[in-house]
């Protein structure tokens, strides 16, 4: 069974068609990055994935459930924004997802506590958003998705807004975690070589109205050395496959 199925989702805002015809499958413990230019509607296939919207056509399941709230109920969307609240501290605003479904503040407060260390905050679990990096906010909002204990993990550009070199060290440990924790999970971006990095698969999209005109195996090891990965061979290929497709 897989954890996300879509098949043949169609999709449009304002009588303007976004996505057209769209069919994937993501495993159990699967990461698939979806690539696509600005406006392909990829943002919009996570928020309908996570049961925001419903598809004009098309079916989509997440963790075998065909509904709006049973998709909402097995899906975490983490956005580009960290959206993390100024006048809570770092680890307040990792505790949010706990509170809000139901856990008290102490409890909620502990358990993030405990992710702090894995994901290289500790230290920092007082510390204010305007005191922490970028990379630092991200993690924050990582664990703040983690916290929410769903089955699926969006990720829509989660890194669009950090520098270069702090987003190439997200995407390192983003890699690592995800398989680390054997996560299913959807990696939106525009980045070619971000999703094969990060990725057990990737899919391509088409210029609106968008669609899937390409799959490629990526999975490359988590821990080989990044210069050494994207100069291989294999990762070259890939990654000119995949941006031609883009074309």
């Amino acid at each position: 069974m897989h954890e996300v199925e879509l098949h043949d989702v169609h999709h449009a805002y304002a009588g303007v068609e976004v996505l057209a015809g769209v069919s994937l499958a993501v495993a159990p413990g699967q990461v698939v990055g979806l690539v696509g230019r600005s406006g392909c509607g990829k943002s919009t296939l996570l928020r309908l994935i996570a049961g925001l919207h419903e598809p004009l056509s098309g079916r989509i399941a997440a963790a075998g459930d065909e509904r709006a709230g049973g998709r909402l109920a097995a899906c975490a969307l983490m956005p580009q924004n960290d959206l993390l609240m100024p006048w809570r501290d770092a680890l307040g605003n990792a505790a949010v997802a706990l509170e809000n479904a139901g856990a008290g503040r102490r409890g909620a407060r502990a358990r993030a506590r405990a992710l702090f260390a894995e994901v290289g905050l500790a230290g920092f679990e007082r510390s204010r958003p305007h005191q922490l990096s970028g990379g630092m906010r991200q993690r924050v909002a990582f664990v703040r998705t983690l916290l929410g204990e769903k089955r699926v993990l969006l990720l829509d550009e989660p890194f669009g807004a950090l520098d270069a070199i702090t987003r190439a060290e997200m995407q390192d440990w983003l890699r690592s975690e995800l398989r680390r924790r054997a996560a299913t999970a959807l990696l939106v971006t525009h980045d070619v070589e971000e999703a094969l990095l990060v990725c057990d698969r990737v899919a391509v999209l088409s210029p609106r109205p968008g669609r899937v005109v390409l799959e490629l195996d990526a999975g490359f090891p988590a821990d080989a050395e990044r210069n050494a990965l994207v100069a291989s061979a294999a990762f070259v290929e890939r990654r000119r496959a995949a941006t031609e497709a883009l074309r």
